[in-house]
């Protein structure tokens, strides 16, 4: 069972949100809790709350992170929450230094939670939320069995990235009642043009006008889709017209709101990892470590730095990226003029000495995501510091390679490789195809490609939900392709884009 925090930890807990709200950052109030590894890895594979409904995915998580800390291939050191108040677990086991070193570590966690924008919509009370997500669940497993419901919930769990992640943010659709003027403006006919009004009723007598009317009317009809415009929120879409059965729409509503929750942890790994460890970093530097600490702090905090070649560390480029912000600001080198300078000399050695650096860093991180941080801030500069290329197989040499390190290709590959969690962008486009009921969906090219399997057992569980067969529209090499499966078999057909 959980514990309290020692008088010690409590001292240090005191100690250490003291330096931070010092700093600047501005927290929810933070419950640090003493787990040992065997109740930390269990929380874990709950993916941080202490409840959740039953199923096997968590005892599968949970057996791979018992058996990785038991060979001393990873160490779980802080798990926060996003909830207010937050709650963040510390490791029994842990020496004092680490301790100090997560603490300083969820601080900078809890001020992104709070501040940054994509966190806004996100639900502050998601550990009673998750509570009652479980019992819900077990209300149907009692009615329902629990073979059933499981295999449920594992369809929708494979379907569970068709969110719309933009969509607590923005309105994509047009406010029903403009629309619907806009239509009725567009569907008035006018006949032909008349000098003289005693005419009119000559020219355009009423039975060619409603004739005229009808036309327009009918072809509007053949014309209109269902959806009008494509939905990328697929499950939500599901909710609202497959036919699914109470306790089925249940469960993948819960899938769903779950899947909104940590959507915004997905699209800002690298901000936030990048801000904890900066807020780490500088608080332990600055303030709270002793000099006997010093050793041990560097040798931890580099080994959450260690960088693989060919991986991306999200701890390492955002602090990185952090730092290298701050220090622009503080030294000017941002701007028309900087921009302008093609002097090497005068670049090294530009200064202006503004010490704008960490108002600016507070404001970066207020405002922006994984993709626009990364597609803002990150320079020609910065990627040769950090040493950062593009790889791929080269089948000649049958080796994993470097194939190129020129700025624009990096960046756009790292961009490509963020956006939509690094999945691809699916949209439902018709869900009466062939006027037969058939659910259409389109393969946007915004992102990641379609991988064969992976297609295949989407297209089988939306069928399973959709209870009809689906048909999924891609490309391949240029050339659009039609997935298609029934219910019972897997097809393919080539079609026009």
């Amino acid at each position: 069972m959980p514990k309290g925090l020692t008088p010690r930890l409590a001292d240090l807990k005191q100690e250490i949100e003291g330096y931070a709200r010092d700093f600047g950052l501005d927290c929810f109030e933070t419950v640090f809790e003493i787990l040992s590894y065997e109740e930390l890895n269990m929380v874990a594979s709950y993916g941080g709350f202490p409840t959740r409904y039953p199923h096997w995915r968590w005892g599968m998580e949970y057996e791979q992170l018992s058996k990785s800390y038991e060979y001393g291939l990873s160490k779980i050191y802080e798990l926060v929450i996003n909830n207010d108040p937050c709650y963040a677990y510390l490791l029994e086991a842990n020496a004092e230094i680490d301790q100090k070193l997560v603490m300083a570590h969820v601080y900078g966690h809890c001020d992104f939670f709070k501040n940054n924008f994509s966190f806004t919509h996100t639900n502050r009370r998601m550990i009673d939320e998750m509570a009652n997500h479980a019992t819900r669940v077990r209300r149907s497993i009692d009615k329902i069995g629990i073979e059933k419901v499981e295999d449920f919930i594992d369809r929708c769990l494979s379907l569970e990235n068709l969110i719309d992640q933009h969509a607590p943010h923005i309105k994509r659709n047009p406010d029903p009642k403009l629309a619907e003027e806009q239509s009725k403006a567009n569907d008035r006919v006018g006949g032909f043009k008349v000098d003289r009004e005693y005419m009119r009723g000559y020219v355009n007598p009423q039975a060619f006008l409603d004739s005229q009317r009808k036309k327009v009317e009918d072809e509007k009809a053949k014309a209109k889709k269902f959806p009008e415009r494509p939905q990328r929120d697929v499950l939500l879409f599901l909710l609202d017209h497959a036919p699914l059965e109470e306790w089925e729409f249940d469960i993948l509503s819960i899938v769903r709101e779950e899947a909104y929750y940590f959507a915004p942890q997905g699209q800002t790994k690298i901000m936030n990892e990048g801000w904890a460890s900066y807020w780490h970093s500088t608080i332990m530097t600055t303030k709270a470590l002793r000099d006997s600490e010093i050793i041990d702090y560097a040798d931890h905090h580099s080994g959450v730095m260690g960088t693989a070649p060919g991986r991306l560390n999200p701890y390492k480029i955002g602090i990185e990226l952090y730092r290298d912000i701050e220090e622009r600001w503080n030294k000017g080198r941002y701007g028309k003029d900087w921009d302008e300078c093609d002097d090497l000399r005068a670049r090294r050695n530009w200064d202006k000495k503004l010490g704008n650096g960490r108002q600016k860093i507070f404001e970066v991180r207020k405002h922006y995501n994984d993709i626009t941080f990364i597609d803002e801030f990150l320079t020609p500069e910065f990627a040769i510091e950090q040493k950062m290329f593009t790889y791929g197989f080269n089948e000649k040499h049958n080796a994993w390679e470097i194939m190129d390190k020129e700025f624009r290709k990096v960046k756009a590959k790292l961009l490509q490789s963020l956006t939509n969690f690094g999945q691809p962008v699916i949209e439902v486009v018709d869900a009466n195809d062939d006027n037969k009921g058939e659910l259409r969906l389109a393969h946007k090219h915004e992102g990641t490609d379609l991988k064969a399997d992976y297609a295949r057992e989407t297209l089988r569980n939306l069928q399973s939900l959709w209870r009809r067969p689906v048909t999924l529209v891609t490309k391949s090499e240029n050339k659009g392709i039609a997935l298609r499966y029934d219910g019972t078999t897997h097809s393919e057909k080539k079609v026009e884009l």
